[in-house]
């Protein structure tokens, strides 16, 4: 099995910075994962996009917060990060860590594949 462990949430004023960090976790080998990507959830609010990036780098970042957050991954540390900078109290939310793909296991030649991993979300509030 592989787990997705974030960490980095916390309590910010607003203007601040905060950095997310989530990393793939399991006792085989990882040899890819696909489309890796940061959501959140307000209280009373559905869950929603905040950014993705591809293992090849490209990024999709939602319009709320463009310009002050931006996405990016190691992929030979499995990780995605979110730096997440001039915060308001409206980015308060919990945020969760998605990974879509990956390839894992003992051998390359026969890999196991799970899909639509989450991290068990970290807490981002903003406020003064």
């Amino acid at each position: 099995q592989v787990q997705l462990v974030e960490s980095g949430g916390g309590l910010v004023q607003p203007g601040g910075s905060l950095r997310l960090s989530c990393a793939a976790s399991t006792s085989k080998r990882i040899f890819s994962i696909t489309s890796m990507g940061w959501y959140r959830q307000a209280p009373g609010n559905q869950r929603e996009l905040v950014a993705t990036i591809t293992s090849d780098g490209d990024t999709t970042v939602a319009d709320s917060v463009k310009g002050r957050f931006t996405i990016s991954r190691d992929n030979d540390k499995d990780t995605v990060f979110l730096q997440m900078n001039s915060l308001k109290p409206e980015d308060t939310a919990v945020y969760y860590c998605n990974a879509e793909r990956i390839f894992y296991g003992s051998s390359l030649m026969s890999p196991e594949v799970g899909s639509d991993y989450w991290g068990q979300g970290t807490q981002v509030t903003v406020s003064s």
